[in-house]
């Protein structure tokens, strides 16, 4: 078994993953690996792997999975005393989550769960709403908008959970109640 802790966390626009990783991150020692960080701060850097990225995004296609597992397995090796990582944005796909496990049960450091936020659409919706109305996000103040960012997320992680499922590692969290309350349902499915 891995001493390490491996999350990936999951959750519909508005679940409150940023709050929630935040405190994860804090209360485990672990390290946060956004996708999105990690593209531009390889592209930034000009290495090999972000100069293969900018190509891919340059001409409008997705970065292949192979370079965000380059990305994620150089920052993994460049923060080896790390306590764990939190996973997220990473994986979207099954073919993601096969070569995320591929990588790590290599190194014995497995995921240790797949943590999902759920909320209801509706409440997603009064939150993402009140968060546009403060923050001036645009794609926070149309409700069609966040419908179809909601319906995105629900269709595209679905295999995922299944997937995390068949490995006794997908661990549905109640993400509706105050902070606090999400928080102590966090931790007590981390164990």
């Amino acid at each position: 078994m891995s001493e390490k802790l491996n999350i990936v966390l999951f959750g519909p626009p508005g679940a409150g993953k940023g709050t929630q990783s935040a405190f994860l991150i804090d209360r485990y020692g672990l390290m946060h690996l956004s996708t999105g960080d990690l593209l531009r701060a390889e592209i930034h850097a000009e290495t090999d792997l972000g100069k293969a990225a900018r190509e891919l995004m340059d001409a409008g296609e997705l970065v292949a999975d192979h370079i965000v597992i380059g990305m994620i397995r150089n920052k993994m090796e460049a923060n080896l005393d790390a306590k764990g990582f939190i996973f997220d944005g990473f994986p979207r796909t099954r073919a993601q989550a096969e070569a995320l496990d591929g990588m790590l049960n290599a190194k014995s450091e497995p995921i240790t769960c797949m943590l999902a936020l759920e909320v209801p659409e509706e409440e997603l919706v009064k939150r993402l709403l009140g968060r546009g109305a403060t923050s001036g996000r645009s794609d926070d103040q149309d409700e069609g908008v966040i419908r179809k960012r909601i319906n995105e997320y629900e269709e595209k992680t679905a295999p995922l959970k299944e997937y995390y499922a068949s490995q006794g590692k997908y661990k549905g969290i109640d993400g509706v109640g105050s902070i606090e309350d999400i928080t102590s349902r966090l931790v007590e499915a981390i164990g």
